[in-house]
């Protein structure tokens, strides 16, 4: 099995939309649809420093997706690349399409001199973080939030 990755288009938001939902719906998130397009326009703004790939199926289907933010760090002088977004359809899982995805997020971080690429997961991702804690290490960080 092949998967292909490559930068989403314009063009592909009909196929990105589906996998967007489920992904919100596995974190039990609800976005206005005003949000999406939003996002959608920031994910396609060049002056944006946010980027979406798409990894695609042997047919040519979209199967997962992944959203990343390129931004400044007081610990690096290089940009710092954040994996906001990871999602593959779960039909896909277990066929190296999350992994490619990873690789070619750290391909992007490589063209655009980033110093680190990183991500969260939530602590109960069982089945993602088999995958994150084979490509990557775990930084030992845990996340807080606070309502504004």
């Amino acid at each position: 099995m092949t998967t292909a990755v490559r930068p989403l288009e314009p063009s592909d938001r009909a196929s990105w939309e589906p996998l967007w939902e489920a992904y919100l719906y596995f974190y039990e998130t609800v976005l206005s649809k005003e949000q999406y397009d939003l996002t959608w326009s920031r994910l396609n703004d060049p002056d944006e420093p946010m980027h979406a790939l798409g990894a695609f199926d042997e047919r040519g289907r979209m199967v997962g997706i992944a959203h990343v933010i390129f931004h400044r760090s007081c610990w690096l002088p290089e940009w710092t690349c954040y994996l906001q977004d990871l999602y593959v359809d779960a039909g896909q899982r277990g066929r190296g399409t999350g992994e490619a995805l990873i690789e070619a997020v750290a391909e992007l971080a490589r063209q655009k001199k980033a110093g680190r690429l990183y991500w969260l997961t939530h602590e109960g991702n069982a089945t993602a973080r088999r995958l994150y804690d084979r490509v990557a290490q775990a930084s030992g960080f845990i996340q807080y939030r606070k309502p504004l």
